[in-house]
């Protein structure tokens, strides 16, 4: 491909005129897509404030909806219609908003420190190499921040650019002096000691460089290949530089007596802990080894010291485990908080206590080849064995990094998105079935449900076994149906967690503005509530009860658009996601027999500046043959409600005190007329005083017509005819135009936005939110078999089967076109005895009570937050248990603490038998960043 030039070139060599906006608008454009197009790791990107780059996509015309960083409008009106003001050409790349005070703007790129916490698209941008050159070439300035692209993941790979790579904190032992050194994540153990024998002026040979994470020697770190990655080194962690001379040895290895201190062995820990059983802890919990498979990856790095876990500081005698807390890694609250309600599920607790090495599956190719679950099944015993002593689950970040990477470097994740990736991901690392059969699906054919809800679990269970199955999963009812041909598909389908909206989130607030067609009444706008993925139906029906719509009455919707009907929704099953927030959209309001007779639309247009204005009015032509002189005068009916009462009509009409203000709503036609004749001397109904005039469909040729003129509803082209009204200063004494041009928008978001805050709901308004009605969304449209085409299908959802753990994912935040929000609403929920029976489809008889046994709290909004979690002990006289990164302590189940936002309910099924094993659980969203969502925000309710 051949990018243009960035301008012409003189004789002398000096560059003339710089690039008209147009051009670096193409230019960069094209150099964007080019690198697109050619992804590699290693590419080089460049970050540029967006205070800056927003000013020159300002200047080359790029407004909100056609950015080259974020989605492109579809709507392409908007984008037509750019703002005639142009913009002032930037000034020189100006990045120091964006850079930490002290950083030397002049150096170079790898040595200038970006700001923390910092959103791409809100706070920076990132633009490929070539597009930064061409932007330096042109406006000079900086300075500049290089990023290079790596590419993350084993299995699921995808490519990054590293905004923030890997600082880390060099001790020097010999005078214990900090420097800070920055590598990619990517950068070898190799680079490393390259970097840090360069710095401190030493010899690689006689250089040993310690892990030395919360200021201990975990492990020492060789010359090799592996990533500091894969060394599970974390952001702003600590490492020890030693020299081999032992004289040179600093204080930190050393004992008061100057003697060397023995250093931590690099051998697996002797302690009778193992991974996957082995010998039993005197709990009467089997322990943890070292390697479960020698020579193989799966016990790779997986020593007791990697995550802060020693022998010596298990749990007390007498004392219960799982009171341990989890070190925050650098924004790791997300995921320290889904953990702490895994680890705390007494089914997998007593399950990973175990021996499970039999049930690991290391060739399921949908798995992680067993060590996600080796991993977790480490951090859980570990948890429950160390006492209170606080663990740094760096390992399993590691793991967690390698096979999710979207779950890579610093940045604050959503807790239910993880809890998901987690419950799945051991799912198929313990699954015991080793083949997978292939099972085809059988339609329902009218079958009873008991039969193919069986059916569908027996399939499911064959392919996929495993103690998550067992305790985590269970069944629903699907139900489609055709909008067209009413084809019905029944489907059974397992779930492992239950998304609830907030009730108010499945719906829409829309505001439309109702035109009397017959001229009765002065528009009204009227706000109704419908399912965000309804149809037109849904709001005709909704408006119809809105405005009193009689049974021998219909309504036509319409898009009003720069004075025009820019299109009428007259399809049924238009999706309202078509129409957005922003648009203006009117209702006209007729008699039903008047369908299919001529329609006329009257524009409305400014003689003296020869411009449109207002919203065009819409009514029918009854007869076959219409004459001018009918024109005039069903446009004289439909405009009577605008017309003025004076001051002196309105001292006739005032009797017994009432004023004829409201004369519109609460008087006929007929009687308004009256008054207005009084008034007006001359006037009548079908004396028209604005001229009026033929015109096309884009309103721009214009023609006179008399009153006698014949219009014969066959001849004319659709049935259609179109007139334009041209408004004078004496037009506007006679007439309230203000009707015409106030309209309101379809849903203004800034008049909502501080209205996140309603009445508390219950669990089960969110439950029944769920498994409402609703049409299918646009972009997620069903085959029908029988239609052969993808519709837009009623979707039904029922419970059928209940699991022993049951996750509720509380969705507490909406995205707009321009505004994305949180929703404080308090659920309300009980602590014990949360009845689901009712819920479920299925005629077993079973009783489905649940208790609460665990929380996980998010404290903040889209702008930021942390995470905390809460705990049921197992321990029955234990209180819950506030689980704060590494901190404990205990707390009562208080009206204050139940007000916490929450975003992840887990609860266990009672069980008759042992009512003293009160479980309950619920977790809360992670911080999610306003300019740039990692993911739906939600709640997840856990019950048992």
């Amino acid at each position: 491909m051949t990018i243009p030039d960035s301008g012409c070139v003189m004789e002398n060599g000096a560059s003339c005129l710089p690039c008209t906006p147009e051009e670096e608008k193409k230019i960069v454009t094209d150099l964007r897509n080019e690198s697109e197009r050619n992804l590699k790791e290693g590419n080089l990107y460049f970050v540029i404030s967006s205070s800056w780059f927003r000013k020159w996509e300002r200047y080359v015309g790029i407004d909100g909806d056609e950015n080259l960083i974020g989605n492109q409008s579809s709507d392409s009106r908007h984008i037509n219609g750019t703002s005639s003001v142009v913009a002032q050409r930037p000034g020189p790349i100006d990045n120091s908003d964006i850079i930490e005070n002290g950083s030397d703007s002049d150096g170079k790129g790898n040595d200038i420190q970006l700001r923390r916490m910092l959103m791409e698209g809100q706070d920076y941008v990132l633009v490929p190499q070539g597009v930064w050159e061409k932007l330096r070439g042109w406006y000079k300035g900086g300075p500049e921040l290089p990023r290079k692209m790596i590419l993350q993941g084993v299995y699921h790979k995808k490519f990054d650019v590293e905004v923030y790579p890997l600082c880390l904190k060099l001790i020097d032992s010999r005078d214990e002096s900090q420097s800070t050194i920055w590598l990619s994540r990517k950068a070898s153990l190799t680079e490393l000691f390259q970097k840090v024998c360069a710095l401190k002026g030493i010899e690689q040979d006689k250089a040993r460089i310690w892990d030395y994470f919360n200021k201990r020697k975990y492990a020492q770190l060789s010359v090799s290949n592996k990533t500091l990655e894969e060394s599970n080194l974390q952001m702003d962690q600590d490492i020890l530089l030693e020299l081999v001379d032992g004289h040179q040895s600093s204080k930190i290895g050393m004992d008061s007596t100057g003697n060397d201190l023995a250093l931590v062995s690099l051998e697996p820990s002797r302690s009778p802990l193992t991974i996957a059983g082995g010998p039993t802890l005197s709990n009467g919990h089997s322990g943890y080894r070292s390697n479960l498979y020698p020579g193989s990856s799966l016990g790779s790095g997986l020593t007791d010291m990697d995550d802060g876990f020693d022998a010596c500081n298990s749990a007390r005698k007498g004392e219960k485990g799982g009171l341990a807390g989890l070190q925050n890694l650098g924004n790791t609250c997300f995921m320290n908080s889904a953990l702490q309600c895994l680890v705390h599920t007494p089914p997998l607790v007593e399950y990973f206590l175990k021996d499970y090495r039999a049930e690991i599956n290391t060739d399921n190719p949908l798995g992680m080849h067993g060590e996600l679950a080796l991993a977790f099944g480490d951090l859980l015993r570990k948890l429950w064995s160390s006492g209170r002593t606080a663990i740094a689950p760096r390992v399993f970040k590691g793991k967690l990094a390698r096979f999710a990477p979207q779950f890579s470097g610093y940045n604050q994740h959503d807790s239910q998105e993880l809890l998901a990736f987690l419950l799945d991901g051991l799912h198929e690392d313990l699954n015991r079935v080793k083949q997978k059969p292939y099972i085809e699906m059988k339609d329902s054919d009218g079958r009873p449900d008991e039969e193919v809800a069986a059916e569908c679990w027996k399939n499911h269970k064959a392919r996929n076994d495993s103690v998550i199955v067992d305790v985590c999963q269970g069944q629903y009812k699907s139900t489609l149906v055709c909008p067209v041909c009413s084809k019905i598909s029944i489907t059974f389908d397992p779930f492992m967690y239950l998304s609830l909206p907030l009730p108010s989130t499945i719906t829409r607030i829309m505001t439309v503005t109702v035109f009397y067609g017959d001229g009765s009444r002065l528009p009204m706008p009227f706000t109704v509530s419908v399912l965000k993925n309804g149809f037109c139906k849904d709001l005709l029906l909704a408006l119809g009860t809105a405005c009193g719509l009689k049974s021998d009455e219909s309504l036509m919707l319409a898009e009003v658009y720069e004075n025009k009907i820019y299109r009428y929704l007259e399809m049924p099953l238009e999706p309202l996601a078509s129409i957005k927030d922003d648009e203006h959209i009117v209702a006209f309001r007729f008699q039903k027999k008047e369908i299919g007779k001529t329609r006329l639309v009257i524009f409305h247009r400014w003689q003296e500046k020869a411009e449109l204005f207002g919203t065009p009015l819409v009514t029918y032509l009854v007869a076959d043959q219409s004459s001018g002189a009918d024109i005039e005068a069903a446009v004289s009916k439909v405009l009577s409600p605008f017309k003025k009462i004076s001051s002196a009509k309105a001292h006739v009409g005032k009797e017994n005190g009432i004023l004829l203000d409201g004369l519109d709503e609460e008087c006929s036609c007929s009687d308004a007329r009256s008054v207005e004749n009084a008034e007006l001397e001359g006037t009548s109904c079908t004396d028209l005083s604005i001229p009026l005039r033929l015109t096309d469909d884009r309103v721009m040729n214009f023609n006179a017509f008399k009153k006698d003129t014949l219009f014969e509803s066959g001849k004319i082209i659709g049935k259609l005819l179109r007139v334009v009204l041209d408004w004078t200063d004496k037009e506007q004494e006679l007439y309230d135009s203000s009707y015409l041009k106030d309209i309101p928008e379809v849903y203004k978001a800034g008049l909502a936005a501080k209205k996140t805050r309603q009445e508390a709901i219950s669990l089960s308004s969110c439950l029944d939110a769920f498994l409402i009605e609703e049409p299918l969304g646009p972009d997620d449209m069903w085959y029908c078999p029988r239609c052969k085409e993808h519709r837009q299908a009623i979707k039904k959802l029922d419970l059928w089967m209940l699991p022993e753990i049951i996750v509720f994912h509380l969705k507490r935040f909406t995205y707009g076109r321009y505004l994305k929000n949180k929703i404080d609403t308090f659920v309300n929920f009980p602590i014990h005895d949360l009845d689901l029976s009712k819920y479920v489809m299925s005629k077993d008889g079973q009783t489905y009570l649940y208790e609460l046994y665990a929380i996980s709290n998010h404290y903040g909004g889209l702008g930021g937050g942390h995470y905390t979690a809460y705990a049921k002990s197992t321990n029955p006289t234990s209180r819950h248990q506030l689980l704060i990164s590494c901190s404990i302590r205990e707390l009562d189940l208080n009206p204050k603490w139940r007000q916490e936002r929450h975003h992840i309910v887990i609860q266990s099924l009672k069980d008759p038998d042992e009512c003293n094993l009160q479980y309950y659980c619920l977790i809360e969203l992670p911080p999610i960043k306003d300019r740039q969502p990692a993911s739906p925000a939600t709640t997840t309710v856990i019950l048992r």
